[in-house]
């Protein structure tokens, strides 16, 4: 029987860099064959379709729409990992890109199952850390985020810090943590947030600040951690407790907005990411005299965009968004697009 195929699981609260980290992964494989499971919340494949279309040469990309990986295996994650096993002459190695309420403990012991066990291992576990959210004395993008991390996971419902206990379980089950936007940081503030991390890792997870997502492949792969035969290194505020599962005021809803003008577009969004109950908005946007296709991420008060590809002639071309929050209503949603 052939080697087992090795599998990196990138974890990481929303907004922090992850697919940013998978898209560079994936344009500089170094011949590389690797699959991707994209961990998608809501009905429209965007970050899957950004992966999708920065390399030709991913083995598949499979999106998980029905919620959090950690919880959900059973119904989706062992028929994808099934899948993928079965071309495994196809595949040298397997990345998973959790959602951003995802405890990776969970996840890891389904590498325990027999069905999967026998053909794929955790190579290891890598967390993406915000550094912008970090040097703001914050886990996460903003307080909103953090309240939504809150209330979809009920086991983190504590008197005392559950989302930094969420973000601690994210630490330390890590081979490697991945400080994200140190561009946007001046040097002394990357040094002191690398300085206060290592005070809370063991030595043996690594520490690397990083800018576009820009870390070689040699070193994102390759641990050969076989980590879920070793958890019991990687402790978790959760080890004890029961499987949580998400609270369904959290949804998605997809807007179809048709093309607009950059600067209308940019104040609308702006407009929209005030709302309390939103966490964040991504998608395509169709801007009126450019040949390019917009993506928009938003998260917190932050805003980012960039001209990815030109629209194919056979797409529908019109701005197409995701906004991700609480209690939504598709009507009060469109009104902000006067």
């Amino acid at each position: 029987m052939s080697a087992k195929i090795p599998v990196t699981i990138i974890t990481g609260f929303l907004g922090s860099g992850k697919t940013t980290l998978i898209r560079q992964l994936l344009q500089n494989a170094g011949g590389r064959r690797i699959a991707v499971i994209v961990n998608e919340f809501g009905d429209v494949g965007i970050d899957g379709e950004l992966l999708q279309s920065c390399c030709d040469r991913a083995a598949g990309i499979w999106e998980l729409t029905n919620g959090c990986l950690c919880c959900t295996v059973q119904d989706e994650f062992l028929p994808t990992m099934q899948t993928l096993l079965a071309r495994r002459q196809q595949i040298d190695h397997i990345v998973i890109e959790t959602s951003g309420l995802a405890l990776p403990k969970p996840l890891v012991m389904a590498f325990r199952w027999p069905e999967v066990r026998h053909a794929a291992t955790v190579d290891g576990v890598v967390t993406v850390v915000d550094g912008l959210a970090l040097a703001a004395g914050q886990v996460s993008a903003d307080l909103e985020a953090l309240f939504a991390q809150k209330a979809a996971d009920p086991s983190l419902q504590h008197e005392d810090t559950p989302l930094e206990e969420l973000f601690n379980d994210q630490l330390a089950c890590a081979d490697l943590v991945i400080l994200s936007k140190a561009d946007q940081l001046a040097p002394d503030q990357v040094d002191h947030l690398i300085t206060e991390l290592r005070r809370q890792l063991p030595p043996r997870i690594k520490l690397l600040a990083a800018q576009q997502g820009q870390v070689p492949a040699d070193l994102l792969l390759g641990f050969n951690a076989a980590v879920e035969e070793n958890l019991g290194q990687r402790p978790s505020h959760h080890d004890f407790e029961e499987e949580h599962d998400h609270d369904a005021e959290i949804q998605a809803v997809c807007l179809e907005l048709g093309t607009w003008d950059l600067q209308r577009l940019r104040q609308s969004l702006e407009r929209l990411l005030q709302v309390p109950d939103i966490y964040r908005i991504k998608g395509f946007a169709a801007i009126e005299g450019k040949p390019m296709r917009l993506v928009v991420q938003g998260v917190g008060q932050r805003l980012d965009s960039f001209y990815d590809r030109p629209w194919q002639a056979a797409e529908s071309r019109q701005t197409r968004l995701v906004v991700i929050g609480r209690q939504l209503n598709p009507q009060e949603l469109l009104s902000h697009f006067g």
